[in-house]
């Protein structure tokens, strides 16, 4: 198997990681409560998804 000849050097690698980096999470506003949530997800506020009570929050 062919392994690096070289090794590579503080400055290469770091310029390689500099693109490697988290998203921000994008949010969606809930239609019945309004509050931020996960698009896709039931609304941890009110518990609707897509229209429909799907989850019983106290």
């Amino acid at each position: 198997m062919p392994v690096p000849k070289r090794r590579q050097s503080h400055t290469r690698t770091a310029k390689r990681k500099a693109n490697w980096k988290a998203k921000a999470p994008t949010y969606a506003e809930c239609p019945q409560c309004h509050q931020p949530k996960l698009p896709h997800r039931v609304c941890a506020n009110c518990g609707y998804y897509a229209g429909r009570q799907a989850i019983e929050v106290e």
